[in-house]
């Protein structure tokens, strides 16, 4: 009998062929069919909290529910591993809850399938009765000035998967041998990345940093940091663990600012290094050496503010302001991008558009985190937007609104990806490339030494 609420799993839900009668059927077949139309197979799609915390959800509100998540890279647990700063490990503690969701019999990780490319959203939907698209922001936005092509100009989103990880990124190698770096927007990414650039390495050194960006950091020249913003103070990106009013974080960034170094006994260096924050400055040109090999500064409008509080708008006064740097790091936003053309998407706001999670146009598709509202907010901010997404596709289950009767979810998309040639990974794997990493990092007095060659972790785990 089905739990109560959810009476919707039933073959007389809408009109269809007839049925023979249950005796016509075989025993085991109808108990098959009993429990097929008893738990709703759902597909995620995207590992980072969106897509657990939206898994979690419903497993955990529906008793029969098949989830399974699919995710483009090998590893899981997306911005939480490569988006996470490194001195910064309390917040990767969500990642225990994940594993605990991922553990679960009825949820499924099936990592190292890109959806878009190695199957179809429209094969998902096929094959499962809800497909929820949770994959994130994928690609940053654009300066659009002269001269953002320059060696020495790189986006902060690809400077923080270098250090953290991400595969993709791996070979970005930086060059580091400038004495100043300017970062351009004042969110709480251009912190992480600042602060990486001016933390001693001998402290890196026990964070999970990847081994490359350590490397690289050692021999890092920049001494010094500005991280500019458009607009004042009172209207920074900048978010702190406590609630506390504008005004509080405003004069704890005064004061950190205003505070000097303190030089530790133990610490190997010898060299002052510093961060200024620089508002009402809008970035108008990358600065080319002589021969237009790489930047060696900036050319900034200087702005200022026409109304008041965190709604005044930043204008040109006409003034303008050379900065030299021999590094600029993007920090002006993430975007999402569209991964199938089957699924609507704005390119303007970078989201799909959806009503509370449900995609328009599209019954039985939705979506979740930052492809849902775009790139705002913390961990618990996508918590608490996940739940919501995976509430309205449980009330739709109820309603009836989704496709009744079986579908029989990975068992159809398994072969098409085997034919296809893709290995899938799944989350038994991810825990031996896991337990790889920490013990390479034992090794070396490190929690983990990441692992980031896809090919390396697919040999790890061997032939299947």
């Amino acid at each position: 009998m089905a739990p109560r609420g959810w009476g919707c799993w039933r073959w007389a839900a809408r009109p269809r062929a007839r049925l023979l009668p249950g005796a016509a059927f075989p025993l085991g077949f109808r108990q098959l069919l009993s429990t097929l139309e008893l738990a709703p197979h759902i597909c995620v799609v995207g590992s980072g909290p969106a897509g657990f915390y939206t898994a979690q959800h419903l497993l955990k509100h529906h008793p029969r529910a098949q989830v399974d998540i699919y995710e483009k890279q090998l590893v899981p647990f997306g911005l939480v591993r490569f988006g996470v700063a490194p001195d910064h490990p309390e917040v990767k503690n969500v990642i225990n809850t994940f594993t605990q969701t991922a553990r679960s019999t009825r949820c499924a990780f099936r990592g190292n399938v890109t959806v878009g490319r190695d199957v179809s959203v429209s094969e998902l939907r096929e094959a499962y009765h809800a497909v929820v698209l949770s994959y994130g922001a994928e690609d940053h936005n654009i300066l659009g000035i002269p001269g953002e092509e320059l060696p020495g100009v790189i986006s902060a989103r690809d400077f923080v998967g270098w250090y953290n990880g991400l595969p993709e990124n791996r070979k970005l190698a930086p060059n580091l041998n400038c004495d100043t770096a300017l970062i351009l927007g004042q969110g709480n990414v251009a912190l992480d990345v600042a602060r990486i650039l001016l933390t001693p390495t001998e402290l890196l050194e026990k964070t999970d940093i990847t081994a490359e960006a350590l490397k690289v950091l050692k021999q890092s020249q920049v001494k010094r940091v500005w991280i500019v913003g458009r607009r004042g103070p009172l209207q920074v990106a900048f978010t702190i663990k406590a609630s506390r009013p504008r005004k509080r974080l405003l004069e704890l960034l005064v004061r950190t600012a205003r505070k000097p170094p303190e030089p530790k006994a133990d610490s190997k260096v010898t060299t002052p290094r510093a961060w200024g924050l620089r508002f009402l400055r809008s970035p108008q040109e990358m600065l080319p050496s002589p021969n237009g090999s790489r930047v060696v500064g900036i050319r900034l409008a200087v702005m200022r503010l026409e109304g008041s509080d965190e709604n005044a708008q930043a204008v040109p006064t006409g003034e303008m302001e050379d900065v030299p740097c021999g590094l600029v790091l993007s920090s002006v936003g993430y975007k999402s991008r569209s991964i199938d053309p089957t699924v609507p998407f704005d390119p303007k706001l970078g989201v799909i558009p959806n009503s509370e999670g449900r995609v328009l146009g599209a019954p039985g598709l939705y979506c979740s985190g930052w492809v849902k509202r775009g790139p705002t907010g913390v961990i618990a901010t996508t918590m608490n937007d996940s739940f919501l997404t995976g509430q309205a596709l449980l009330q739709d289950l109820e309603a009836g609104v989704l496709p009744l009767g079986p579908k029989l979810g990975y068992s159809v998309i398994e072969p098409l990806l085997k034919n296809r040639g893709v290995q899938p990974v799944s989350f038994k794997d991810w825990e031996k490339l896991d337990a790889e990493e920490v013990a390479q990092g034992q090794a070396v007095g490190k929690p983990r030494e990441k692992l980031v060659d896809p090919q390396q972790m697919l040999q790890i785990l061997g032939p299947k």
